[in-house]
């Protein structure tokens, strides 16, 4: 008995302890999405505190797949401090506005890769083999031909390269040693065997744990509860304790920013949706409108953040989520969708994997149809969803799902920046045209590659509330506009292209009624 005692471990310690592993220069990759979807944040409060005690750790290399903060103080924000950070790889960059000023002034080296592509090659690195071999990338801005995944003048790394296999390219992305992983979980013992049991998804905790530990480097987890050796049953044990360093426990952990613990969001047990107060009746209704016009029954189909969760919300009031199989790319299919800043969230979900998982059965062609956000469209049918105004926005999953979806549909308004748009009655009024187009000459940057969607013979939709267009052979061909609307004065003249034209069919007016 007294052998057994003295051969259990503790791997519980404190915030000052845990943070003084982290070694200045350190490459540290992070888990964790948006609305607090288990993010570590205590883990990088600790960090933060010691910088600004001590200075230290300096010239960190941050890796991340999606969006983690609140575009305040946690997550990512924890480390956008000048000197605490020499460079990032990151999917998704808005939770962090400090990070995108340092990385708009040059003060920091800023790169984006796709986010499926940065778990995957997580768990490439931490199998030891050669990086990561994917198509996903080709002919956009991560492409080596194009910009490389850089992001600014800071920025020269070369982390992709172009190489052909038996006659067809591929990107190799290049293998990424962690130094740290800063993970969370719900339970943890002294072991350091950790469960996510009460976590809103799983994403790429696993492929973190792995890099860092299989190159040498240290996993720091956070955990909300300490339970006693052999209490956690191994099938909700999804980091195991061989693996895990040191664990910081945080009574007060909450499951996402709303707070209260909910089971039904972790997949604990089904409940009752809560109603929810029909969306106000605005232009980016009538685009999610007019997007679900593109739906099949018993599609695979995913959602992106923003007006396609609209969809997804009209699925939702209509009962018709059953006739389809939803997913999200944190790894979630099925259940009631969260959005806003809770976007990565749902109730009552049917499975849960681990996000590289899911990324790995869109880029093997499980994806039917999709529907993103986009923020320009080019003549040529390429999408700007990365980089905006000159700001890093990063795609997060964008790249590796609209480029592997049998059907991509993308929804946004036409114009921005001072926009006044009345729809109602049947009709479209346009009070005060936008500022901004937001279909271009040509595009700042190539989030999704209109001529590779053409060589694959994807089908592609551009939906926006006064006009939709399809992607033909040679371009963009405009097939409907919105009831009222004048297709010379409100459509052609305010786009940077001028689109090829197949009628135009007028959208449903239903769309346009509240």
């Amino acid at each position: 008995m007294g052998g057994e005692q003295l051969s259990r471990r503790d791997k519980f310690t404190d915030p000052r302890a845990l943070a003084a592993l982290v070694p200045d220069g350190a490459t540290l990759g992070m888990s964790g999405a948006g609305g607090g979807l288990v993010e570590p944040d205590a883990v990088l409060a600790a960090i933060e505190a010691r910088f600004f005690e001590t200075g230290h750790p300096r010239d960190l290399t941050v890796i991340h797949a999606l969006g983690i903060g609140d575009r305040a103080a946690r997550g990512v924000n924890r480390l956008a401090h000048e000197g605490m950070v020499r460079k990032v790889i990151g999917g998704h960059w808005v939770w962090s506005p400090e990070m995108q000023r340092l990385a708009r002034e040059n003060k920091i080296e800023a790169y984006v890769l796709p986010g499926g592509v940065i778990g995957q090659l997580m768990r490439e690195t931490g199998a030891g083999r050669p990086g990561l071999l994917s198509h996903v990338g080709l002919g956009t801005f991560v492409d080596p031909r194009l910009d490389g995944g850089r992001m600014n003048d800071a920025a020269k790394d070369e982390l992709v390269e172009v190489v052909e296999i038996a006659g067809r390219e591929w990107l190799r992305y290049k293998p990424m040693p962690l130094d740290i992983a800063v993970i969370r979980g719900s339970f943890a013992d002294g072991d350091g065997n950790l469960s996510l049991d009460q976590e809103g998804a799983n994403l790429d905790i696993w492929a973190m744990a792995l890099a860092a530990h299989n190159s040498g480097g240290k996993v720091l987890a956070q955990a909300r509860t300490a339970v006693e050796h052999g209490a956690l049953p191994a099938r909700s044990v999804r980091v195991p304790g061989a693996m895990v360093d040191a664990v910081l426990l945080v009574p007060d952990q909450a499951q996402s920013y709303a707070g209260a613990y909910d089971p039904t969001l972790s997949g604990e047990r089904r409940g009752v949706v809560p109603a929810e107060a029909p969306p106000e009746f605005s232009v980016r209704q009538v685009v999610a409108r007019r997007a679900a016009e593109e739906l099949r029954e018993g599609a695979v189909i995913n959602f992106g953040f923003g007006i396609p969760d609209g969809v997804a919300k009209i699925l939702a009031a209509s009962g018709a989520v059953d006739r389809y199989y939803q997913t999200i790319e944190h790894g979630t299919y099925g259940g009631s969708l969260l959005d806003g800043t809770l976007f990565g969230y749902a109730r009552n979900a049917t499975a849960m994997l681990d996000s590289p998982s899911q990324f790995d059965f869109y880029g093997g062609g499980g994806l039917d149809i999709a529907f993103l956000g986009m923020g320009e469209l080019d003549g040529a049918g390429n999408v700007n969803a990365s980089k905006l105004d000159g700001t890093t926005v990063g795609p997060g999953g964008f790249i590796d799902i609209a480029q592997n979806a049998r059907k991509m549909v993308f929804c946004g308004t036409f114009e921005t920046k001072g926009a006044r748009l009345v729809p109602g009655d049947g009709v479209l009024r346009i009070e005060a045209p936008g500022q901004i187009s937001k279909l271009v000459a040509e595009v700042a940057q190539i989030t999704f590659s209109g001529a590779r969607a053409r060589a694959t013979n994807q089908e592609v939709v551009y939906v926006t509330e006064r006009a939709v267009f399809r992607l033909s052979e040679t371009g963009v061909t405009l097939t409907e506009i919105a009831p009222g609307i004048d297709l010379e004065a409100d459509v052609l003249q305010r786009m940077g292209f001028r689109p090829e034209i197949d009628g135009p069919a007028i959208m449903n007016p239903d769309h346009f009624r509240a």
